[in-house]
C-alpha cells in the first residue's frame, strides 16, 4: 500500500474512534450506604430473601451511546434470584424517573405514595423490574393509563453482581443529552400479588412482617419507598417526610425531587 494512503487510512480510523468516544454521554452518581430505611425508620421484613443492603441503592449510572440509552443501578449487596424469575434478580423493583421537558407529571407509581414537588415533575419512567415486560406493560395500561406512554418498560432488565441493567432506545425517552437531565431513582419491592390499585409493589407497615416492610403505617398515608436518589440520608428523610390524617388518609405527602449533576 502506498505510504500516504496507509497514513491517511490510519488517520481516518482514528477520528472514527474519537468521534464513537465523543459521542457518548454518560452520567454518574452516588448514593450513601446505609440509608435503605426510607423516611428513617423503615426495617426489612423479616424472610431471609431480603438480605441486608439489598435495597441500598449505592450508584446510578446513565450512558447513551449509538441512539441507545444505558442505566445500571448498584446496589448494596450481591443479587440473587430465589423466586427464580429467570432476569438474575428477584425481590427488587426500581423506577427511574426522568425530567428532560417542560411540565410533566407530578404523581407517583400507584401503591408508592409518593409525589414531586413542583418543578421536578417527571416525563418519562422507566421500570426496572423481574417480571415478564408483558406483565408489567399490562399492569401498566390497567393502572396508569393516562401516563402509558411515557412510561417505558425495557425488553430485557438483568441483575448480575449487585447492578440492574436496562437499556432502550434514546427516542423513547424523547431524544436530547441524558447528561442534562433530572433524575430521581426509587428502591422498591417486587411484589407478584400487589392490591388491586398498586403497580406491583410491596407495601410498608406498622410492623416488619415475612413479606413486608416495617417502620410505617397500617393505613395508606406513608410512602412504600425504601430508598431514593439523594445526597445524603437527611435529604432522603425530609423528602420521604409524611403525616396522616386521624382517619389514615394523607395530610402530608412524601414530595420528592430531581437530582441533576452539577
Amino acid at each position: 500500500m502506498d505510504r500516504k494512503l496507509f497514513i491517511a487510512s490510519i488517520a481516518g480510523v482514528a477520528l472514527l474512534l474519537l468521534a464513537g468516544t465523543a459521542s457518548a454521554q454518560k452520567v454518574s452518581f452516588k448514593d450513601p450506604t446505609g440509608d435503605d430505611n426510607g423516611p428513617g425508620n423503615y426495617t426489612y421484613p423479616t424472610d431471609g430473601v431480603y438480605k441486608r443492603g439489598s435495597f441500598d441503592m449505592t450508584g446510578f449510572d446513565v450512558e447513551a451511546k449509538g441512539g441507545k440509552v444505558d442505566f445500571d443501578v448498584t446496589l448494596n449487596s450481591p443479587l440473587e434470584d430465589p423466586w427464580r424469575m429467570g432476569g438474575g434478580f428477584s425481590t427488587q423493583m426500581v423506577f427511574i424517573f426522568i425530567d428532560n421537558k417542560d411540565g410533566g407529571s407530578n404523581e407517583g407509581v400507584p401503591g408508592t405514595n409518593i409525589s414531586f414537588a413542583p418543578g421536578d415533575e417527571w416525563d418519562y419512567l422507566v421500570i426496572l423490574s423481574p417480571q415478564p415486560p408483558g406483565t408489567v406493560k399490562n399492569e401498566v395500561g390497567a393502572k396508569m393509563a393516562s401516563r402509558q406512554s411515557s412510561v417505558i418498560v425495557p425488553s430485557r432488565t438483568k441483575g448480575a453482581g449487585r447492578t440492574l441493567s436496562a437499556t432502550v432506545g434514546l427516542d423513547e425517552l424523547g431524544g436530547g443529552d441524558p447528561t442534562t437531565w433530572g433524575y430521581q431513582v426509587v428502591v422498591q419491592s417486587n411484589e407478584g400479588y400487589p392490591d388491586k390499585t398498586d403497580l406491583l409493589t410491596r407495601k410498608v407497615n406498622e410492623y416488619e412482617g415475612q413479606h413486608r416492610f416495617g417502620g410505617g403505617t397500617d393505613t395508606d398515608c406513608d410512602p412504600h419507598v425504601i430508598d431514593i436518589l439523594a445526597a445524603d440520608a437527611a435529604t432522603q428523610h425530609a423528602m420521604l417526610k409524611y403525616e396522616c390524617n386521624p382517619d389514615g388518609s394523607a395530610k402530608q405527602m412524601a414530595t420528592l425531587k430531581m437530582v441533576t449533576k452539577q
